[in-house]
């Protein structure tokens, strides 16, 4: 069996979580089209919530809910239901693509914050990466919006989100258990979106509760990924990976909305995919 450094387990745990984002977003999109956004975030948090538990229950769910900084804690889950309310919003009115294209500003944010805000070494093999990834993906969005609309701001907002979360996990990581990060982003988001989406509630059919279900676990299971990952590695050295959210987004594009990838899609995903095996190698290493 190979043995794997912290973080090449962060890295594959990273790349995990980010697959497992595409098909959850897929799934989202389509759900967007017949439901209220505020139904699609109830029950995923009630599947969330019943995820975490079982998660904490091998060791004990009351002693893991003790937190060394509950408002952090707090303001982190809140922020999380933020974040993943603005992305489904974005969903609304942006392709599936555009969206993540947009998104794909977040691991350069991390990049940056990571030093001052974590007191992270962020090496120059870690910048030249996350910048190749950057690259790569602009190739898969070429040739690029055909103008700028308020709608494109949504996923901009949600990047900035998406990577102040991921600064925040590392930072609780280095304090609390990632069980108990999960049940304080399970409960507090419940708890928050609880009182509105009753009121906006339409009972689903068939497929909406099987859309429904799978949103709800694949996001219990790719935030739990990510928080792993997190636990395992600094935020700085797994943001190469996350650029591979855009390449399975766009192979989640081609195979549920029949968006054929272009050489260029191509020709990007294979620079993402490049840059995280540079770092992979850089990390092995030890640079």
């Amino acid at each position: 069996m190979i043995a794997l450094s912290p973080a090449h387990r962060g890295a594959l745990l990273t790349a995990l979580s980010m697959l497992l984002f595409a098909v959850m977003d897929s799934m989202s999109k389509l759900l967007v089209r017949d439901y209220p956004v505020s139904e699609a975030l109830w029950i995923r948090y009630i599947i969330y919530a019943l995820f975490a538990l079982a998660m904490a229950r091998r060791g004990g769910i009351w002693r893991l809910t003790r937190s060394t900084r509950p408002w952090m804690q707090t303001a982190r889950a809140l922020l999380a239901l933020v974040e993943g309310a603005t992305f489904v919003v974005a969903f609304w009115y942006l392709p599936l693509a555009d969206t993540h294209a947009i998104a794909a500003a977040s691991p350069l944010m991390v990049v940056a914050m990571s030093a001052p805000l974590l007191g992270e070494r962020v090496g120059l093999h870690r910048w030249l990466s996350v910048l190749a990834a950057f690259a790569g993906v602009m190739l898969i969005v070429r040739p690029g919006f055909a103008h700028v609309s308020w709608p494109l701001f949504i996923p901009l907002l949600g990047a900035f989100l998406w990577a102040i979360y991921q600064i925040m996990v590392r930072f609780l990581a280095r304090g609390d258990r990632p069980e108990t990060t999960l049940l304080w982003s399970a409960f507090v988001g419940l708890a928050a979106i609880s009182p509105i989406a009753p009121w906006e509630f339409r009972l689903p059919d068939a497929t909406g509760w099987l859309l429904l279900t799978g949103v709800g676990i694949l996001g219990s299971l790719a935030h739990y990924a990510l928080i792993k990952a997190l636990d395992h590695a600094e935020a700085s050295a797994v943001q190469p990976y996350g650029y591979t959210l855009l390449v399975f987004a766009a192979l989640m594009g081609w195979l549920v909305f029949g968006d054929i990838p272009g050489i260029w899609t191509i020709l990007g995903a294979c620079i993402v995919v490049l840059s995280g095996l540079y770092t992979w190698a850089r990390d092995r290493e030890g640079a």
